[in-house]
Order: structure tokens, then sequence, then C-alpha cells
């Protein structure tokens, strides 16, 4: 999968990244339905990671979300995501086998974008902490060029196109056994959907929303999706 050549998104895509305002309107307008309506949660924990060069504070809402339907939602509280992937792998890791009680309980791992790439690869390394992934717009093949801000990430970690694509090969070498559900948009302009449609591991589900990219955070389709998604 790493070696799949995808064109990133055009420039129409890419412009119509500034919608991402007013998917966030819509969905405040839409809030106390939802919350209404949504299936109610168990309590069980959920971590949320951001996507690159992100915070905690862009999944503020979607965390205060799932709050108030029931779960245990919590940040991933480690800053700025723009280091080497493998340089959050243990630390998260850490971070999942404190809210997994002891190792008991399983936590379910929300990623948006690059913040889902680190929730897949540690699943793929601890299954027995991760109950579930769910991906929020997270590219699984393709490398950096199918995204349009590919050399700003190359610049971030560090890492020529070469050395990420030989890291995912040998890393997608062992399957990743918990189930993952991948949200994407045809009309991302950031990561082209095609490298958001995971097509090896042995459980997953895709599910198709519209909107931009940098509004997935706040997208009704996607804040109407996950408590489906953490409660099957």
């Amino acid at each position: 999968m790493a070696n799949e050549s995808i064109s990133p998104p055009g420039f129409l895509l890419r412009l119509l990244e500034g919608r991402a305002a007013a998917e966030a309107g819509q969905l405040l307008m839409q809030l106390p339905l939802l919350r209404l309506t949504a299936k109610r949660g168990d309590g069980a924990s959920v971590l949320v990671l951001p996507g690159f060069m992100a915070d905690d504070s862009s999944t503020a809402l979607l965390r205060a979300f799932l709050v108030s339907i029931g779960y245990d939602a919590r940040a991933w509280e480690l800053g700025t995501n723009r280091r080497r992937m493998l340089d959050f792998l243990a630390p998260v890791t850490d971070r999942i086998a404190r809210l997994s009680r002891d190792g008991r309980t399983p936590v379910r791992l929300v990623g948006w974008s690059r913040g889902g790439i680190i929730a897949r690869e540690v699943a793929r390394d601890r299954p027995d902490l991760v109950d579930r992934v769910i991906t929020i717009g997270t590219p699984v093949k393709g490398g950096t060029s199918a995204s349009s801000i590919g050399q700003w990430v190359r610049r971030e970690t560090g890492m020529t196109p070469v050395e990420m694509s030989d890291l995912l090969r040998a890393r997608q070498s062992k399957p990743i056994r918990v189930p993952i559900r991948a949200i994407y948009s045809r009309y991302d302009g950031v990561v082209a959907w095609r490298a958001c449609v995971d097509d090896s591991s042995p459980d997953v589900q895709h599910f198709e929303i519209r909107g931009s990219h940098v509004g997935m955070g706040s997208n009704v389709e996607v804040f109407r999706l996950l408590p489906e998604l953490l409660a099957d």
C-alpha cells in the first residue's frame, strides 16, 4: 500500500477547504439535536488524537460531544502533532495503557488525519490495549505525494519520501487485527480520498461523508457517525 501512486487533491478542492468555518457553524446549530438523538455511550475510554500540526484544542468540541453522550473521551496530551510518527508511538501506548485500567479494558481510538495514522500503528503493535480504531480523513497509502501538504510533512519530520515508504511497508507486513472504521470525503482538499481507502486490513469498513479536511473535526456527518461507530 505504501508505494501506490496517488495524486494529491487538485487546486479547486484545496480552495474549498475555506468552507470549514461554515461547516462548524452548521454543526453548532445542530449539536443540541445530535446530542439528544445520538446512541448513548457505555462510559468506555476514548482517546482522541489530533491531526498534523494540530493539538488538543482542535479536538475539544469533538471530545465534549462524546462526553455529553456518555463516553470518557480524553485528549492525547502530547502537544502539537509535528514530529516523526515513531516518536509518538511509545507515549501514546503508555497513555492508552493507563486509560485501559491496567490492561483489562481496551480503549477506543479516534484519530483525525495523521492522528489516525498514529492510532492505527499503536493498534498494530498493541491490539490487546485497543478495542477499535476510527480514522477521520486518514491516509493509509500513497505516501506524502497523496497530500497537498506533503512537502510540509517531509520538512517537519526530516524524512524523505523513500524513507517514509520503506517504514510504512515494513510496518504493514504485520496486519492490524482490531476493527477499523475509516471516514473519508471525496471533497477533501488536503488528503486524496483514495489514499484513505484501506484495502488490506482484515476488519475495515469505510464511510463516506461530504466536507472539507480541515472541517472534519466539526462536521455534522462525522458527529452523526461517531456514536454509531463507537457503539457497534
